[in-house]
């Protein structure tokens, strides 16, 4: 992994403006902030700095006004809910550049926090403009990224500034660096991939970069269902992309190549409707009536995966192995994640997930907080998994200076 200046190596930073990109992006209802997990990720950050005096000038995005203003999209109801997070007091000024911002931060004492309006407000910002990131770097000394869930984008906040002030990564983005280097950049072997979800299309790269890195991934998922059509195994009325049959037959071909063990379901979760308390039943995975779907793996096909999480040193996980949000196709997607939880607790496993729907599912198996690093960027996760470089987390690497 690239090196990457933390907030360790920052030194005396009293009365330093420091620019902190952080992700605000949260989920709000009438007003108020419904989920507070993204300002909790980036609370010890704002919190650290602002204990050693530094003016902590907050960055970030929310929603997509399209480069303009938008009272809908603005920041201000969210310096409320940071302010609840952090226990201490949290200004807003609003714009993010011009005379508004300047005059804001220079009103700031020692160890005070400012939110500044949307980043998105401006056009700048999506195009990675270098005249507004130039105007972002005249309110700071110093920059932060703490936002690795928008890392994947090259806007002028997450990578512009990078490159016109001293760049530090803050401690959420710095813990999750660490934690995906131990996923697959340096990992302990064997590795183990397990990749659910709806769709192959979504999730062709990852699957084709996983099966070149990984000792055995786990299909599960409606996407496993286009693996098994592609082997001439019917799968009734399941969702299953038909068309991607080469894609799978290729992805199985890529495994085989790198030594890399695929494991499909062996026995299903069957039923004739995807709704709540339908009846639904198990069957061998040849045996799948035309008029059912799929809705989880089995008994049998769990077993393997526990099998194979015995084995494994490493774990990294993105989308669930069944229909998790309607019972009773949670199951297996519970079971699976409880007993890495259990191998994690027990210091034989690493185990790392992401991705909106796989930490739904594992906050629903109460097992969230037991794994080794759960990941809610989303995207960024998902194209770090891809093998993808993030153009927000290069711009911090020391080459990139």
């Amino acid at each position: 992994m690239a090196q990457f200046r933390t907030l360790d190596d920052l030194a005396d930073i009293t009365g330093k403006r420091v620019l902190v990109r952080v992700d605000l992006n949260v989920p709000v209802k009438d007003g108020a902030v419904t989920d507070t997990t993204r300002i909790e990720r980036v609370a010890p950050t704002i919190t650290e700095l602002s204990d050693k005096r530094a003016k902590v000038v907050l960055l970030a995005h929310f929603g997509r006004p399209k480069g303009k203003p938008d009272p809908e999209a603005s920041l201000e109801p969210i310096a409320y809910a940071v302010e609840s997070v952090i226990d201490r007091p949290v200004h807003f000024a609003p714009d993010c550049i011009g005379e508004t911002a300047k005059n804001a931060v220079a009103q700031m004492e020692d160890g005070d926090i400012l939110l500044l309006e949307n980043t998105r407000f401006h056009p700048g910002e999506e195009k990675n403009d270098p005249a507004f990131a130039k105007a972002l770097a005249e309110n700071g000394d110093i920059y932060v990224n703490d936002a690795f869930s928008a890392a994947h984008r090259a806007h002028a906040s997450t990578e512009g500034l990078a490159h016109l002030l001293p760049a530090y990564a803050g401690r959420t983005m710095q813990a999750e660096l660490e934690a995906l280097e131990k996923g697959l950049g340096n990992p302990a072997r064997p590795v183990l991939a397990i990749v659910g979800g709806a769709k192959v299309s979504t999730k062709i790269d990852l699957l084709s970069n996983l099966v070149k890195k990984v000792d055995a991934l786990v299909i599960g998922g409606g996407m496993a269902n286009t693996f098994l059509a592609a082997q001439g195994k019917a799968v009734g009325k399941s969702l299953c992309e038909h068309d991607l049959a080469d894609t799978a037959k290729a992805i199985l071909l890529d495994a085989a190549s790198a030594g890399c063990a695929v494991i499909l379901p062996l026995d299903a979760v069957v039923a004739r409707a995807f709704e709540a308390g339908a009846e639904s039943w198990t069957v061998d995975i040849d045996s799948v009536p035309e008029d059912a779907m799929i809705l989880d793996v089995g008994p049998k096909t769990v077993e393997k995966v526990r099998e194979w999480l015995r084995r494994a040193h490493t774990l990294v996980w993105n989308g669930p192995l069944g229909a998790f949000e309607v019972e009773p196709f949670d199951n297996a997607t519970i079971a699976a994640a409880r007993y890495a939880a259990d191998r994690t607790r027990e210091g034989l496993l690493v185990s790392v997930a992401g991705g909106g729907d796989t930490v739904a599912a594992l906050n629903k198996a109460g097992v969230a907080e037991d794994l080794t690093y759960v990941s809610t960027a989303g995207g960024a996760f998902l194209e770090w998994m891809e093998g993808k470089t993030l153009p927000g987390v290069a711009a911090l690497s020391a080459d990139a200076r």
